[in-house]
C-alpha cells in the first residue's frame, strides 16, 4: 500500500516538472476595432425652407418652398459633396413713381437654382459653400391709375453662397444659408411696347429642415 501510495506522489511530482518546463503560451493581441464615422451625411434628402430676400437696388420681401439634392461623404472623410435644387414661391417687390402719376412695381414672384455643394462635416455640424444655375420669375407693371400694363418674364444666370446644417436627429436636420443671386436682362412688353429691363440681383437668408433617407 505503501509502495503505491509513493508511485502516485512521484507521478504527480513528474507531471507538474514537466508542466513546468512547457514554453509560456503566446499573447495575442486582440485587433483594434473598426472606427465606425457617428454621423454620415451619404444619400438622398428632401426639405422645406423659407426666409427673407432683397434687391440689391430696392424691393424686399418673404419667399418659401422646398429643396432635394443628394450627398456624397467620402469613405473615412470629412468632405462632403452634394448636388442641390430648389424652388420657391416669393413676394419680393418694390414700386416707385416713374413719371408724374405713373407708378412701377417690380416683383420677383418665383425664384429657384440648380446647384453644386461641397461641405467639411464635423461630426453631426456640416460647413459648406454652394453655387450654380439660378432662375428667377419677375414681373413689372406700369399704372397711372386708370390703366395698368404687366409683363412676367424668367430671367437666368447664376448663385453663390453658403451655410451651415446640423443633424439633430440621423434622420433629420436643420440649416441656416445666405445665397447671392444675379440674372440677366430680359425683354418686357407694354402694350406693345418692347422694353428691356437690366439685370438685377438679389439676396437670400433662408431657414429650412431636410429628411435624410437612410
Amino acid at each position: 500500500m505503501k509502495q503505491l501510495l509513493l508511485a502516485g506522489v512521484a507521478l504527480s511530482v513528474a507531471t507538474a516538472a514537466s508542466a513546468a518546463d512547457l514554453p509560456a503560451r503566446p499573447y495575442a493581441k486582440a485587433p483594434p476595432a473598426a472606427v465606425v464615422a457617428a454621423y454620415n451625411w451619404s444619400g438622398f434628402y428632401v426639405g422645406a425652407m423659407g426666409g427673407y430676400g432683397w434687391e440689391t437696388d430696392a424691393g424686399s420681401g418673404g419667399f418659401g418652398g422646398g429643396t432635394v439634392g443628394y450627398n456624397w461623404q467620402l469613405p473615412g472623410s470629412q468632405f462632403v459633396f452634394g448636388v442641390e435644387v430648389d424652388a420657391a414661391g416669393a413676394g419680393i417687390k418694390d414700386s416707385f413713381l416713374v413719371d408724374v402719376g405713373v407708378t412701377q412695381e417690380n416683383k420677383i414672384n418665383a425664384f429657384g437654382s440648380v446647384t453644386g455643394r461641397a461641405g467639411f462635416a464635423v461630426d453631426a455640424a456640416l460647413i459648406y459653400a454652394k453655387g450654380g444655375f439660378a432662375w428667377a420669375n419677375a414681373k413689372t407693371s406700369l399704372t397711372d391709375g386708370v390703366v395698368t400694363f404687366s409683363d412676367s418674364q424668367t430671367h437666368t444666370g447664376y448663385t453663390i453662397g453658403g451655410g451651415l446644417e446640423y443633424l439633430f436627429t440621423p434622420n433629420w436636420s436643420a440649416k441656416g444659408e445666405y445665397m447671392y443671386t444675379n440674372v440677366g436682362s430680359e425683354t418686357y412688353n407694354f402694350g406693345g411696347q418692347p422694353v428691356d429691363r437690366p439685370s438685377f440681383d438679389f439676396h437670400t437668408i433662408k431657414v429650412g429642415v431636410n429628411y435624410h433617407f437612410r
